[in-house]
């Protein structure tokens, strides 16, 4: 009976049948030969030595519970790396590295080159502008110069290639530069501004250039200054605080430009106050040049013997010199249409021009502005009434829209007392209600088509 029952669990028979499934699976392994190391790899095979050595350090280490047991251990490729890679597995990573490093030595020798020119062009005119500010920089940073007719001094700061210092000509980007000044009679602040080439992108600057080319709409890039003086014009007492201040620095507001015939179109369509202006050429002036004004008596007062000469020596590198008390963009509301007197120069970029006349110009012309820019009441009066135009449609477009924000509230107010009517009546007011509603559309309707038949 015992035997049967036996039988029936496999009690005995699984044993055996479960050893020998074993056995049958490390079958493999066991007529498996033993790896071996390649030819090239002698220095992994015990020597005797070694071997000797090892049982020493064995019997040794074997005291301290601690065997080493590297006798007879197999010897496996993965315990080195230069046998199991090759060089054709850093294909990818030989093109990349290579690439990244040139990329980033034309970063940064483009950024070299760009910061080299700005401190070039700075270096040539920053005693210019000390000679005419008092104080230089963003960390109000005294000038060196103090007099106007310091020009040998100048001269050789220039010609020695000075450091420029940081606070003096700030990086904004690696293609734009910033310099600040103030501390001038009739003048608020000056604000300068480098644009030079993208150097440390030239994939980026010859597709700038590519549609430039292309396309008329996308302008070429072009390394330019612009330079803009904000002048007093008679608020020093809200700007600044000067001491002994008598003289007025107001002047007419109007806007007159001398623009490169080529910059002309793009500036009509850029800025609003020069679409403001008529355009004329002056015979005085060369080809290249012509005069935006808003009347001939301001053009026969700012077109002076210095400037002609300046612009003639200055070359085709001026691109504009403006002179406006209106906005670049166009007004919105009322008080976009109030003065904002400006002097804006823009000019190509040249590290060392043949003449720096036309600048030094551009810095006294605020003087000029308030001690010849005033003229006859009939010659401001076309003036005044170009602005009061643009001011009347301002004007009229804001009554218009205050006039719908009153009808949007006073139809917002009757939906809100019609609903509340309705929530205060039974279902059968709001029946007859809701009838006398459409009863009266319909009578509008009909008093409508009457009219327009």
């Amino acid at each position: 009976m015992a035997d049967i029952i036996k039988g029936l669990f496999g009690g005995a028979k699984s044993a055996v049948s479960s050893a020998s499934s074993d056995v049958d699976d490390f079958a493999d392994f066991a007529t498996a030969a033993s790896p071996a190391a390649p030819s090239h790899a002698a220095s992994s095979v015990f020597t005797a030595a070694t071997h000797t050595a090892t049982q020493g350090a064995t019997s040794l280490l074997g005291k301290l519970g601690t065997p080493l047991g590297t006798q007879g251990r197999p010897y496996t490729k993965w315990y080195r790396v230069w046998e199991r890679v090759t060089i054709q597995d850093f294909y990818q990573e030989l093109v990349i590295i290579p690439i990244l490093i040139v990329v980033v030595l034309v970063n940064l020798y483009g950024s070299y080159l760009n910061k080299q020119r700005a401190k070039q062009w700075a270096a040539t005119h920053l005693p210019l502008i000390e000679s005419e500010f008092a104080s230089v920089g963003f960390s109000g940073r005294k000038s060196s110069s103090s007099s106007a007719e310091d020009t040998s001094s100048a001269k050789a700061l220039a010609s020695s290639g000075m450091d420029v210092p940081d606070d003096v000509l700030r990086q904004k980007a690696k293609n734009e530069y910033l310099a600040y000044a103030t501390g001038r009679q009739n003048v608020a602040f000056l604000h300068l501004q480098l644009s030079l080439y993208k150097r440390y992108n030239p994939i980026s600057w010859i597709g700038e250039t590519i549609l430039g080319f292309l396309f008329d709409s996308m302008p070429s890039p072009v390394e330019k200054v612009e330079a803009t003086i904000y002048p007093f014009d008679g608020k020093e007492k809200n700007m600044a605080n000067p001491e002994g201040q008598t003289k007025d620095s107001t002047y007419d507001g109007f806007v007159w430009a001398i623009v490169h015939k080529d910059k002309m179109k793009q500036l009509r369509d850029d800025r609003y106050d020069i679409s403001l202006t008529a355009t004329r050429d002056h015979a005085k002036l060369p080809e290249w040049a012509t005069i935006m004004s808003e009347s001939a008596e301001v053009t026969e007062a700012m077109l002076t013997p210095e400037l002609i000469k300046a612009v003639n020596e200055a070359g085709e590198d001026l691109e504009a010199l403006i002179i406006s008390d209106q906005g670049v963009d166009a007004p919105r509301k009322l008080n976009d249409t109030l003065p904002h007197k400006r002097i804006h120069l823009t000019t190509r970029l040249n590290p060392r021009p043949s003449s720096t006349l036309l600048f030094q110009y551009f810095l006294r012309l605020p003087d000029v502005l308030v001690s010849s820019a005033h003229f006859r009441p009939e010659a401001m009066r076309k003036i005044r009434a170009t602005r009061d135009e643009e001011a009347r449609k301002i004007r009229k477009v804001d009554e218009e829209e205050k006039a719908e924000e009153r009808r949007a509230a006073g139809d917002r107010m009757k939906k809100e007392e019609r609903e509340r009517r309705l929530k205060g009546m039974s279902a059968e007011e709001q029946r007859k209600f809701l009838e006398r509603e459409k009863a009266q559309e319909q009578k509008r309707g009909m008093k409508k088509r009457s009219v327009k038949g």
